[in-house]
């Protein structure tokens, strides 16, 4: 067999790994950039051996893992072929869940299986199976202080507190600091999960209005003065949705008004890691005074649910893991135990590593498409795409729905009023680069259709 389909078959690396994982990093590959497409009959197993120089074995073996990540079909009789795309219950290209892209460079279920079978063969298997420590055990709390070192320098790692995601660690936080019918402050527009947990909690959002360096202090002030609140909800690397990244010397102004008006800070920072650029965060700058969430979820995989809490060096922590024994009884010990072991090994940093080579390579993508309004980090997972005058988000999104593709409007991020004409696009979530690609400049001809919707004068 020769052709475009199998110009993916060239001599192998004897210094890239293994020859099998080789073969099934270039199917994945010519699969992802679009010179492999479902129903493409691969060479046999015994010609490809024959054409690559290596035994029949390997390539038996990369025809499984290729399998394995659900590249492949094997019909009896007739051969391997390239799987269908799995069929989405909702959109065929979703841009509307900010995850981390399949690191570029790293085989993510080949570093699971290995840790997995590291972590069984050293650990006691019931003790991974049953109920543990709530807050996690010291080890997954060492961890934890190891994971946050780069961003916050050593700490005590009593300090740290596991939990299943940052999720449950924002509701938690809320429930203890919030009392019934009380206030927190954060940015007008704001990450959806803290919205939900704040009205789960039946907590109120005052919101505080912000201009391109984030959050203002005199805005900030005026709000903390006039709702008499003592609790600030902060993201401000890499902002959800907005993507500003809060230059320092504005952070240090909003501390000014922290210590003035006694606030207490929540600071989210899931994306300091893969910004790899940002400013200390407001723990590192005051850490009397902040909770610190760092998870997982955004920098290496979803799946692993884990986050890590580092609470203030005087707080006691009791009440928090208090809080998130009542939501999720603990974090999932494997999953937890799995995030440890990568951490020590030094397998998370390498896939942190894998997963911003993605991210920059999809942001540089979107940066040559999208419009010049679009805003984003040069390793952020999405994109905060402003809408031009006239243009109402709900046509657009409607456009994007009927040519099957999912987008984020502002009302889901806006905490009260009018929300912005804008939309966040996500850049993670599209398994291939070439799809990426389309859907980006089908969103970009939409809004350069300028079929906008004109609003009523009242």
């Amino acid at each position: 067999m020769t052709g475009k389909t199998d110009a993916w078959v060239a001599p192998l690396d004897p210094g890239a790994g293994p020859f099998y994982a080789q073969i099934a990093d270039r199917i994945e590959k010519a699969v992802r950039e679009g010179r492999l497409a479902p129903g493409d009959r691969l060479p046999t197993q015994r010609e490809l051996a024959e054409r690559l120089g290596v035994d029949f074995t390997t390539v038996t073996r990369a025809y499984g893992e290729a399998r394995g990540r659900g590249l492949l079909d094997a019909v009896t009789g007739r051969g391997s072929f390239i799987a269908a795309r799995e069929a989405s219950a909702g959109f065929s290209v979703d841009l509307s869940m900010n995850i981390p892209p399949a690191p570029q460079g790293v085989r993510l279920g080949e570093l699971m299986r290995r840790g997995l079978d590291e972590l069984l063969r050293r650990s006691d298997v019931d003790r991974l199976m049953t109920y543990q420590v709530s807050g996690g055990a010291l080890a997954d709390r060492s961890a934890g202080a190891a994971w946050l070192a780069p961003l916050v320098g050593t700490v005590d790692a009593r300090r740290v507190v596991a939990a299943a995601g940052a999720q449950p660690a924002l509701a938690a936080l809320i429930a203890t600091s919030v009392v019934a019918g009380g206030a927190v402050l954060s940015d007008a527009l704001t990450y959806p999960g803290f919205i939900a947990a704040a009205r789960a909690q039946g907590a109120r959002i005052v919101p505080v209005a912000a201009d391109d360096y984030g959050m203002r202090p005199d805005a900030l002030d005026r709000a903390a003065k006039a709702h008499g609140v003592r609790l600030l909800f902060l993201s401000p690397t890499i902002h959800n949705p907005t993507a500003i990244t809060m230059p320092e010397s504005r952070r240090h102004d909003i501390l000014r008004v922290a210590q003035a008006r006694d606030l207490t800070i929540i600071e989210d920072d899931p994306y300091a890691l893969l910004a790899g650029d940002a400013p200390p965060p407001f723990a590192a700058l005051a850490p009397e005074r902040v909770f610190y969430i760092s998870t997982l979820s955004k920098t290496l995989t979803p799946g692993l649910r884990t986050a890590f809490v580092l609470a203030p060096p005087d707080r006691d922590s009791t009440p928090l893991i208090a809080s998130l024994r009542a939501l999720t009884q603990m974090p999932a010990p494997l999953m937890t135990a799995l995030a440890a072991h990568w951490i020590r090994i030094g397998a998370a940093g390498e896939l942190l590593r894998g997963v911003r080579r993605e991210a920059a390579a999809r942001q540089e993508l979107a940066r040559k498409i999208l419009p010049a309004s679009a805003r984003a980090h040069p390793n952020g997972l999405h994109v905060w795409q402003p809408l031009p005058p006239q243009w109402d988000r709900f046509r657009l999104i409607e456009e994007a729905r009927r040519a099957s593709m999912g987008v984020t409007p502002s009302d889901a991020f806006n905490v009260e009023g009018r929300a912005p004409d804008a939309i966040r696009l996500s850049l993670g979530g599209v398994p291939e680069r070439a799809r990426l690609a389309e859907a980006l400049r089908a969103i970009t001809a939409i809004i350069a259709s300028g079929r906008a919707v004109e609003r009523a004068v009242v």
